[in-house]
């Protein structure tokens, strides 16, 4: 890759890192110039395809939770993709006293024209959310209990 590719390989992360920091009801609009129309977003809930769908995904997320905020705290630019370490903050609809912080990376790849083609999440569902659950987080703490080795 030469240093101009790299170059706007990375202005296309930080572009993208910026969206997601300003994610908002009233910047959703915004995705089309970001994303390919075929763009696919996976995370440990959702594995969609195409940019009406993503923004479906956004929709929900804004419907079910309070002041969803996304810190990008770190960024690295490979020769195909760009990864971006990221903290989620929120607070479930109705629970104002249960905020939540999610801690993940997102592996991001661009098209020739550096628009959004894949944003893969990768974060600890079982740590960070379902033990986290009244009833199952009880059970997986009881498993994680018995198969540890400390």
């Amino acid at each position: 890759m030469t240093a101009e590719a790299s170059g706007a390989l990375a202005a296309a992360a930080r572009r993208w890192a910026d969206f997601f920091e300003s994610l908002s009801p009233a910047t959703l609009d915004d995705i089309t110039r970001h994303c390919r129309p075929d763009v696919r977003f996976k995370d440990p809930f959702n594995d969609i395809t195409g940019i009406d769908n993503l923004r479906r995904v956004f929709e929900h997320m804004f419907e079910t939770l309070d002041e969803p905020v996304f810190k990008v705290t770190d960024i690295a630019v490979s020769e195909q993709a760009a990864y971006l370490r990221w903290d989620f903050f929120f607070t479930p609809k109705g629970q104002a006293n249960k905020s939540w912080t999610i801690t993940g990376m997102s592996e991001v790849r661009f098209d020739d024209d550096f628009r959004v083609l894949s944003h893969v999440d990768h974060w600890d569902a079982g740590e960070q959310f379902y033990a986290r659950l009244p009833v199952l987080g009880h059970i997986i703490h009881w498993v994680r209990s018995k198969v540890s080795s400390a």
